[in-house]
């Protein structure tokens, strides 16, 4: 498979495009209990596995579903990090993934998979691959070095960092980077692209969390 989609207990998607990415994936790994979010949403529904500690997952669907269960019972990572972990492992050819339902209904659950975003850089082997979160208000994604974002003109855009060490220029932003200290996390937050490409030029690498809408 080219692209997966991992999904996440979280706010389901309602907008177009998110849906679109779900209905459309090549193939779709369910963190336990968004299993039963999407069977509401498509009672046909066939995920390639079922991971995570399988506490929030119903028995009758443990059961409807076991021939794709991968129960984890470790608690040092949390289902969203055990499905990137399987999905690497079992798919070592994916190119892309697309996480859906990682924010909303929790705040904090919200805060810690977009910082896991960030980290899944130095925590996996990610290599060239795609990884983003895509939800009904935006997409994110983590880039560690300079580099080109293709957004278009006129979008919304938010980098977040936890490196005070690290200084940006920027071409394309609105509100340039390049006299920003990233030593508070609403530093480089409510911009917007001025071009069709954004240019990021960092003094060294580290991982940065972009937000665009």
């Amino acid at each position: 498979m080219n692209s997966i989609v991992i999904l996440a207990a979280g706010l389901f998607p309602t907008e177009p495009y998110p849906l679109y990415l779900l209905d459309s994936a090549e193939g779709v790994v369910c963190c336990d209990g968004a299993l039963e979010r999407w069977l509401e949403h498509t009672p046909s529904a066939r995920p390639i596995a079922v991971v995570g500690d399988m506490d929030s997952l119903p028995q009758d669907l443990q059961e409807r579903f076991s021939s794709c269960l991968v129960p984890v019972a470790e608690q040092d990572y949390n289902d969203l990090t055990k499905a990137m972990r399987w999905v690497l492992s079992v798919h070592p050819e994916v190119s892309e993934i697309v996480i859906l339902g990682a924010t909303g209904l929790r705040e904090d659950h919200t805060v810690g998979n977009l910082g896991l975003l960030m980290d899944y850089h130095r925590l996996l082997d990610l290599g060239d691959r795609r990884v983003s979160m895509v939800s009904d208000f935006g997409t994110a994604f983590a880039v560690t070095d300079s580099c080109d974002l293709h957004l278009g003109e006129g979008r919304r855009i938010s980098l977040f960092s936890a490196d005070n060490t690290l200084r940006i220029t920027s071409e394309g932003l609105q509100w340039p980077l390049d006299d920003v200290v990233f030593d508070a996390w609403w530093k480089a937050t409510l911009n917007r692209t001025t071009s069709p490409i954004v240019s990021l030029h960092f003094n060294h690498p580290s991982a940065v969390l972009v937000m665009v809408d």
